[in-house]
């Protein structure tokens, strides 16, 4: 999806931690009125460690605050359902990167680091009978599994593959792995993918060619190879022994799927002889649709059988049910198209007589799994603004909602005992039972940080439907005054903005930086219907556009501090097309525009993205629908152009490529209109590195700040 690509921390005027040099290259900005002077605000000097943790001048929360949070993530229950294990990623600020540790919530309440952390953890699993701990680490020198007592003092490496290893799961009785292995199909060992790497690594000549598609997934280019999945023995001490099969051999296919898959996206059956994953074998045109199918594969070998063929569209995410005679999972109705609403379907373990077990649920269901006694299943979903966990009876499938407000990331259960990872607009994720915490990460950062509540309101958008949006206040908001304000314009287009912490881009920046926040689930969010989301396809710039037109007004009118004569949008990726659009349509309103990784010649983003099958959004190629594509490209509006924009991207960034952002700056300095292009090239679609998103904020922030002093 083009989904947003940084997290929002606004405060410009209170703290600046003095480490702006360097995290982005910066092009001069001229225009009508000449260049733009930026005088940075003095600020409190950064600590040898890290930048100063405090909150903004109006007492929200700050950039520094965000960059150095406890990202809590991932819980996994202990097999006896006692203890909780999960991973905080901290910030190197050092190193300008996140490190991730496995920590666990104790039985008696208590919570602690697992000293065998160091040196990194992800994808923290316990061993089927509770006493060990598995983990994947680059400790190494190379991504491999490791494992540790169920206790975390000691860690030793289980693999050493000359491969990396990018997913794993262990096996119901705890004898084996499947793991996920980059390979050239025509490579019999994994040392011949190994030595063909190092030597187009070496090569002196850098000349490659391609015969198909995909040639840039996400951030880096196709170098050949396919995930594969193989079975790995493990001896009585619980380390590899023995040479991994390739349970995909001759597949041409990735498990997990490129760019950003994971490990549910297969799964081993309880009695261990059956691996069930999602894939695509459609060879040449395989880029040129979505259709997974789901496959099963002998443990002991041989060619996958393809449960799902007569269902032409997406099929992923297959569980199978506790007692191993059921398998479940999620069903697209129709090809090619973004947002379609799943249906999950259960059938037998080999996947005959499946039946649709939720045919009228209007939600598009997510991260779908069993309750522990095999009588309902488990699935997040967006509603109305919030992610929520539902379930859903195994046998009538009628769906009931667990949570209300907030975002429900992930979550596992064991026994009856349900535990979450949850967030909210207020608050970062915790740990969370029954609607109590069972972690207080971060709770001495925000000590004394004002985080504004995000107020929901609906108005009649585009054909008279109701649109749901959020307005915040300003931290340290004072009744009576009037406050300039940030229209944030969310990406995907079908990723809405829901109750949610977000580490890329987060309204409470802006508050925190003295600004009233407007945000808006226009025609196209997920989370309202499935008639509803549909309304954007083949109506990107207009549909949503009168939606964000009339979400606007009715926030002025509600909100008598907002001061609309002081406002400007910003927006990443679909919503930075939207800001290019709004600088040509819609301009009236606004003293700065803000675009990150945003479209400027839509014909030309949909032939040269990663994702071959976007153009589906506007029925057809480019050249077979030119009209639809030349009247919703921003670049048709260029002669109205004329509000001060920043223009933000990165060189690595392969879904909104960066001569995107090039066209829109250059049209801009044609047009002679106060513009600015900050490039980070080392960043793809979302700016992850801490000094570089710390700084890249700080750009928006000072912008901002310029446009809307008040006179």
């Amino acid at each position: 999806m083009l989904s947003l690509a940084g997290d929002m921390q606004g405060l410009r005027m209170a703290i600046r931690s003095g480490h702006r040099v360097g995290a982005a290259a910066l092009l001069w900005m001229a225009g009508a009125a000449g260049a733009l002077a930026q005088t940075p605000a003095p600020a409190p000097a950064a600590t040898p460690s890290g930048p100063v943790i405090a909150p903004t001048a109006a007492g929200g929360l700050s950039l520094d605050q965000l960059a150095m949070m406890e990202r809590v993530a991932d819980p996994r229950l202990s097999p006896d359902g006692k203890r909780v294990l999960y991973t905080v990623r901290t910030t190197d600020w050092a190193a300008n990167k996140g490190v991730s540790a496995a920590w666990v919530v104790e039985a008696d309440g208590s919570s602690r680091r697992l000293a065998a952390s160091d040196g990194g953890v992800s994808s923290a699993r316990w061993s089927p009978d509770g006493q060990a701990i598995y983990f994947l680490s680059p400790r190494g020198g190379s991504s491999q599994v490791w494992r540790m007592d169920r206790d975390g003092r000691a860690a030793v490496q289980v693999t050493t593959l000359p491969v990396d290893v990018s997913a794993f799961r262990i096996t119901p009785d705890g004898r084996s792995l499947v793991v996920a292995l980059p390979v050239f199909l025509d490579c019999e060992t994994l040392s011949c993918t190994s030595d063909r790497m190092k030597a187009q690594g070496s090569a002196v000549s850098t000349v490659r060619g391609f015969d198909r598609l995909p040639l840039r997934p996400w951030d880096s280019w196709n170098d050949g190879r396919r995930s594969h999945l193989f079975s790995l023995p493990l001896n009585a001490s619980g380390l590899a022994a023995g040479e991994p099969r390739d349970l995909m051999a001759g597949v041409d296919g990735d498990v997990p799927g490129r760019p950003l898959g994971d490990d549910s996206e297969y799964v081993i059956s309880p009695d261990g002889q059956r691996v069930v994953f999602s894939t695509q074998m459609q060879g040449r045109t395989e880029a040129l649709t979505n259709n997974l199918d789901i496959y099963s594969a002998s443990m002991d070998g041989g060619p996958p059988v393809n449960l799902t063929q007569a269902n032409i569209a997406p099929d992923t995410n297959p569980v199978f049910s506790p007692n191993g005679r059921q398998l479940a999972w999620l069903a697209y109705r129709r090809q090619n198209v973004g947002g379609d609403q799943a249906v999950v379907m259960v059938g037998n373990a080999d996947g005959s007589n499946a039946r649709a077990l939720t045919p009228q649920w209007d939600r598009a269901p997510g991260a779908l799994r069993w309750r522990s006694d095999g009588r309902a299943l488990y699935a997040v979903a967006s509603e109305n603004g919030q992610q929520k966990l539902f379930e859903i009876d195994a046998r009538t499938g009628s769906v009931r909602a667990l949570t209300n407000e907030g975002t429900v990331s992930a979550f596992d259960e064991s026994g009856g005992r349900l535990v979450l990872s949850q967030e909210g607009f207020g608050a970062p994720a915790q740990i969370v039972e029954n609607g109590r915490p069972l972690t207080r990460h971060n709770a001495e950062a925000l000590t004394g940080t004002d985080l504004p509540k995000g107020e929901s309101f609906t108005f009649a958008g585009w054909n008279g439907e109701a649109v749901q949006g959020w307005v915040f206040k300003p931290a340290g908001y004072v009744e009576g005054r009037r406050y300039p304000a940030v229209y944030l314009i969310h990406g995907g287009p079908k990723s809405p903005w829901t109750d949610g912490w977000s580490y890329r881009w987060n309204p409470q920046v802006y508050t925190g930086a003295g600004y009233a926040v407007v945000m808006v689930n226009f025609h196209g969010s997920p989370g309202f219907g499935q008639e509803f989301t549909d309304a954007i396809n083949d109506h990107w710039g207009d549909r949503p556009l009168e939606d964000l037109q009339k979400g606007w007004a009715s926030a002025l009118a509600a909100n008598a501090f907002i001061d609309g004569d002081r406002a400007c949008a910003l927006g990443a990726s679909y919503g930075g097309y939207m800001v290019n659009l709004i600088a040509g349509k819609w301009n009236g309103p606004w003293r700065c525009l803000v675009n990150h990784a945003g479209v400027f010649d839509v014909g030309q983003l949909m032939n040269a993205m990663d994702s071959a099958t976007f153009s589906s959004e506007f029925g057809g190629p480019s050249w077979e629908r030119a009209d639809l594509y030349r009247a919703f490209s921003p670049n048709t509006w260029v002669g109205d152009w004329s509000k001060p924009m920043l223009v933000l991207h990165g060189s690595r960034d392969f879904r909104v490529p960066i001569e995107q952002g090039l066209g829109t700056f250059s049209a801009l300095q044609r047009r002679g209109v106060e513009s600015r292009f900050v490039h980070v090239p080392d960043e793809n679609h979302w700016v992850l590195k801490p000094r570089n998103w710390v700084d890249w904020q700080h750009e928006i922030l000072d912008w901002t700040a310029h446009y809307t002093a008040a006179p």
